[in-house]
């Protein structure tokens, strides 16, 4: 009798763990909500007793863009090794969907916005901040995704703080329309890539238009003149987790330059394209209500949702080249 009391206690005790691993799961599963970036920098302002300068709003959004992948409930979670977190898959990829971000931000705050010219010394501390972010993001050892993330956001306080102070003129944020330029080329190329992958979720026979437009262009190997791209049914929830993180990050970059930029948008009369682009970007955002990832055939009876974050995508990719082109125009 002993015995069976013994069984069904551990019996229980392993249903109550997986029950709870099972709503701890969930609820780390929960996407962070978006930042009020005006709030933020106004927070920020305050409490380091000083005034916005160009530059502050932009790296402000990339520090509490980073520190949410840090802090959100169940920290981050790409890189753990035991459960409930090794078992879910959605959130790790929303995660590395906003790190693409965060990256091609870095580094073209280190590259473009924080030097003047080509020849111009780098920034020390984006420097050290900027190869920070390129560890891998599932690395759990040492040294690990969590604290290399951590010192480059150290680096980035540091030169925020630099940017306000008066007498300190080795921090600078040059925000040029030709910088502008360099960090919305990167931004186009993810927001592509992304509608592709995307759109192959229906599966589509695709030309090879690798060479198109360069009678005498070469590749290293051929490839077929046609294919068929088709996303693993099992990926299907990833690519859409991780785009929707990319776009939740680049929401927040394009609220603070939208700031930053304010008098090179000016005088393109740009800023509505910018509010634009947002726009969509936020329509990306909007609650899923169905419990899983939907993939229905273009006009099937079921939804498919890589399809919809594909549109909205798209249309933000397309008004992004648009203001690249104003940008360039005299």
């Amino acid at each position: 009798m002993s015995v069976n009391i013994s069984t069904k206690a551990v019996v229980s005790a392993f249903a109550g763990i997986f029950i709870f691993l099972y709503f701890l799961g969930v609820y780390w599963s929960f996407e962070p909500d978006q930042l009020d970036i005006r709030a933020e920098v106004t927070k920020a302002a305050t409490a380091e007793n000083v005034a916005p300068v160009v530059g502050y709003t932009t790296t402000t959004a990339l520090i509490r863009v980073t520190e949410t992948l840090l802090n959100k409930p169940g920290g981050y979670l790409a890189n753990d090794a035991i459960p409930p977190s090794v078992l879910l898959d959605n959130i790790p990829a929303w995660e590395f969907g906003a790190l693409e971000m965060v990256r091609d931000m870095a580094l073209v705050m280190r590259q473009e916005f924080s030097r003047s010219q080509s020849q111009s010394a780098e920034n020390k501390n984006l420097k050290v901040a900027q190869p920070q972010f390129n560890i891998d993001h599932t690395s759990w050892a040492i040294p690990s995704a969590e604290g290399q993330y951590q010192k480059a956001i150290d680096e980035l306080y540091a030169y925020r703080t630099a940017l306000t102070k008066v007498n300190n003129q080795s921090a600078q944020f040059y925000a040029r329309s030709d910088n502008l330029r360099a960090w919305i080329q990167e931004a186009t190329k993810r927001l592509g890539s992304y509608s592709q992958r995307l759109s192959a979720s229906v599966g589509r026979d695709q030309i090879n238009i690798d060479l198109a437009g360069d009678s005498v262009a070469q590749q290293s190997t051929n490839t077929a003149s046609s294919m068929q791209i088709k996303t693993s049914w099992w990926a299907i929830d990833n690519e859409f987790y991780e785009a929707r993180g990319a776009c939740w990050a680049l929401l927040h970059f394009l609220k603070a330059i939208e700031i930053d930029f304010n008098d090179v948008l000016e005088k393109k009369n740009a800023k509505v394209s910018v509010q634009q682009i947002i726009r969509e970007l936020e329509a990306s955002q909007e609650s899923i209500w169905s419990p899983m990832v939907l993939n229905g055939d273009g006009f099937g009876m079921l939804a498919n949702h890589s399809l919809v974050m594909a549109n909205y995508i798209s249309r933000a990719n397309a008004a992004l080249i648009d203001l690249n082109d104003l940008l360039s125009q005299g």
